[in-house]
């Protein structure tokens, strides 16, 4: 339960930006579906773009981080 509520506070932002769509069912337990808005969905392609510079620069990433924290 209280999962559900913290996957609910963290969808309101999105909704409101118009990302995600809520749609709510009655019964019990109640049910809440989310979709990704047509908005939402021009995000697809940005977010695998930076998921594969990601994956494709994740050593140095984790290079630097080891040299920051050496340093510091």
């Amino acid at each position: 339960m209280v999962r559900d509520l913290r996957l609910d506070v963290t969808l309101r932002r999105p909704e409101f930006n118009g990302l995600v769509a809520r749609r709510s069912y009655g019964g019990s337990p109640p049910r809440v579906e989310y979709e990704l808005t047509a908005l939402g969905r021009t995000l697809l392609e940005p977010i695998d773009a930076f998921g594969a510079w990601a994956f494709a620069h994740g050593d140095e990433v984790l290079a630097a981080q080891d040299d920051y924290t050496r340093d510091s």
